[in-house]
Parts: C-alpha cells; structure tokens; sequence
C-alpha cells in the first residue's frame, strides 16, 4: 500500500477531532496527586527505587522538607567523582570505574589487570559483523543505528534471553568493551555510504585502554596524545552513571524488570539517551554555541555577549525555546561537579592546543549566563555537564554525529550495573498507575454515527 499527500490531510482531520475529545485539563494533575515528569511540587524527583549504585547530590532538605541549594557531588559506590578522576591509572580511569560500578568495590592491582584484560578480550566484533551489519546498511542517526546494532549483537549470542544475574553481567561486560568499536564504525560506515568519504578500519588494540581505542580508530592516521586521551577517559568516567532516577537508567531498570534480555532493555535506554532532553543535550549546545560564536566572532565584549543572553532568553535566537542549553539540571542547585572538573580539564588542552581564547570565551560566556539570569530571574543556575562536554569533543576532533553515541559509549557500564542490582534486590515488574479522567461511552452502531 502507497500512500500520498491526501492520505495524510485524512488522517490529519481524524488527529484534530480526537485531540479535541482527548484534551486533559491541567488542574486535574493536581485533584488526583499526579506527579508530572514524576516530579514533586519542589521540582525534586520522585523516589521510585533504592541503590547503592551511585547517588547525586545537589540538594539538602532541612527539617521541614524544603529544599536547600548546595555544591553539587556525584560518588560511584559511595566514592566522590572528583576523587575517582584526580585518582585515575593513567587512561584507565574508565575501566576502574567500570569495576567499582559493576562489582561493588574498588579493585587491587591484580584484579585491575585481569579486569582490564577481560574486557580486551571482548573489543573485537563477532566475524563478518562488521562487513554485515555496519558497514553494508548505514543509518543517518547513529544512536538508532546502535541500538540496532545491540539488537543485531542479541542474534549471535548462543543463549541471549538467558537472565541469571551472572550472565546478565557477562552479557554486560561484553556489551561495554563492544561499544566502543559499534559507535566509531557506525559513524565511518555513514561517512563511507552517504558522503564518499574513504574508509579506513583500525581494529581495536588490546593494549590500549577504551579511550584510547576510540580515538585510534576514530582518527585516520590513528595517533593521539596523552593529554587527549586522558581528556577523553575522563569524560567517560563523568558519564558511566548518574544515579538511578535518570530517563535512560530508569527505562533500563523499567525494561528489565519485566523479565526481557539485556539487548532490548539496553536498546531501550539507547532510545532514551537520543532525545534532546537527556543525552541528546551535548548536540543542542554544540548548535547553539555554533550560532553564539557565528555572531560573537569569539570577542571578549561583555555587553555583546550579554545581549545574546538576553535575546536567547527573549526567544529571539538559536531554537526561540528561552532556554540557553548547557545550564541549568534537575538535580544540581549550585554546581555540577561534572561540568566542574571538565573545564579544569579543557583549559589543559586548550592550552596544549594553542586556543586558550575560545576556552575563555567560553568561560566569560558561561560567567554572563549565570549573572543575567540571577538579576532576571533571582535563580542561581549551575552549569551543566553539556556545556564543556561539546567544546571537549570539538577540542578532541571528535565529530557532532559521535557526541551522544560517546555518551551511551560511557553510560552503558551504569544501565549494566542497575540492571544487576534490580534484578538482585528488586525482582518485581515495575507497574505504576494512571488515572483515567475520560468518559464512560455508549457502543454505538456505524450507521447512527
């Protein structure tokens, strides 16, 4: 069956009528306790769980429930981010984290290099995976891409509904040392496929650590300096995991709970990670910084920047949302400590790099934003981790189509570690409620319609 322009004026009609009929009033949310984004009435989110996974700070209640701003924490298994990066094994910082966040603790040499070595053992893609399933059929959006890809990973594992919590981790662990390899590939073959640019494949080396990796296969000539991949490795580190209660993770934890494969629960968090809202954001910035800069010209003018704030908040420039991406979080009050310790770590390369003025833009940038909306608003907005995050990947020639895909590149060893604690300490399907606030109808017959 084809269909054309006025099949669609058809069902256009059928979608105003029934978006009329179904419209639901606001105040009905707040008759019946719902909890929109399943937030409470302070903003704060609603508790749907426990985990000693990891927890985010950005906020304390005082004895009356209300909330008070505060400097922003993120610890994996009870350990402060800012310790875990200060702390790394040159550019391994990722793999040890991996382990604290899989296994509960942090790992003693040995177990660090067994660890390391079991993941090594993992980086290749099954034979003919790469010729059949990447590079033969490319796709526009490279985050659709892997979660076809982890669907294509379902159909050549021997047991792949097999959910005992030990294999659910091995499956996981393969995942994770995978990963790497399905997002770099999936970005040349659609560079190869859709622009004619040349394809050049570089295997996964069993020495290098996954940071480094992804930017020797990424990069034609496959060299990179320490500084970069240390860049790099921390910036999986920041994203491995961020508390149980965000999009991906909770529809990881949703997906699981039903019993499915780990392929299908973590497709689904892939999905959840696309839209702009979530991981997704890292694009929005980079977009909207584009158009900042097209404008600016990378000048130090505090009165011309401060306009730009202005007319973006005025929805005047980039999307005309009013939001100025890259600040602002649903947790942190004060600080992301993410967006903290990323742009100690890209002043370092700017400087290695020779575009310290573009950083520091970036900074009088980041100074504006916070001052405008305090005078404008009376709120204190912290910077989020999205803001430096885009500048460090430009900063690493990492192209815009690989920024989110990075980011499920780092995320899956935390969808991997939720998926196991649930699954030990939960075991329920998760079934909230709604509440139907429609009509009750009489049946009646086509020919009195």
């Amino acid at each position: 069956m084809s269909f054309n322009y006025q099949d669609d004026n058809v069902l256009a009609r059928f979608f105003g009528k029934a978006s009329n009929y179904t419209d639901i009033p606001t105040p009905l949310y707040s008759e019946y306790n719902v909890k929109k984004g399943l937030r409470n009435e302070d903003g704060t989110g609603v508790r749907i769980g426990l985990t000693k996974v990891s927890d985010v700070i950005g906020y304390e209640k005082n004895e009356a429930g209300q909330v008070i701003p505060c400097e922003g924490d993120l610890l994996y298994r009870g350990y402060s981010i800012k310790d875990l990066i200060e702390n790394r094994k040159g550019n391994f910082g990722y793999e040890e984290t991996c382990f604290l966040l899989l296994f509960g603790y942090l790992p003693d040499a040995a177990q660090f290099e067994d660890f390391k070595a079991s993941l090594a053992i993992r980086y290749e893609l099954p034979d003919k995976f790469l010729a059949n399933e990447i590079l033969s059929s490319p796709s526009k959006n490279l985050m659709n891409r892997l979660q076809m890809l982890t669907l294509a990973l379902y159909n050549v594992d021997e047991n792949p509904d097999d959910t005992d919590v030990y294999q659910t981790l091995l499956k996981g662990i393969n995942l994770i040392a995978k990963y790497p390899a399905l997002g770099v590939y999936s970005y040349q073959a659609k560079m190869y496929q859709l622009f004619h640019s040349s394809l050049i494949i570089h295997y996964p080396r069993p020495d290098y650590s996954v940071a480094e990796n992804i930017l020797y296969m990424l990069r034609l000539n496959g060299t990179f300096t320490q500084r970069e991949a240390s860049l790099l490795d921390a910036i999986l580190v920041i994203h491995a995991d961020h508390g149980g209660g965000n999009n991906s993770t909770f529809t990881d934890v949703v997906i699981g709970s039903t019993g499915t494969d780990l392929y299908s629960a973590i497709c689904g968090s892939v999905g959840s990670l696309k839209g702009p809202k979530h991981g997704g954001a890292n694009v929005s910035v980079s977009e909207m910084m584009t158009e900042i800069i097209e404008r600016t010209q990378y000048k130090m003018d505090e009165e011309l920047i401060r306009q730009v704030v202005n007319d973006l908040l005025d929805r005047k420039m980039y999307d005309k949302s009013g939001l100025i991406y890259g600040f602002g979080h649903a947790v942190y009050t004060l600080s992301d400590p993410r967006a903290e310790l990323l742009r100690s770590l890209c002043r370092n390369l700017a400087i290695e790099q020779d575009c310290l003025e573009k950083f520091e833009f970036l900074e009088l940038f980041e100074k504006t934003v916070k001052d405008v909306v305090y005078k404008r608003k009376k709120k204190v907005l912290p910077t989020n981790v999205d803001f430096y995050s885009g500048f460090a990947y430009k900063l690493l020639g990492i192209p815009e189509d690989l920024f989110t895909p990075l980011f499920a590149i780092a995320r899956i060893s935390g969808w991997v570690a939720h998926n196991v604690e649930n699954k030990l300490y939960d075991g329920r399907i998760m079934r909230p409620a709604t509440k139907y606030v429609g009509e009750h109808m009489d049946y009646v017959p086509m020919d009195g319609r």
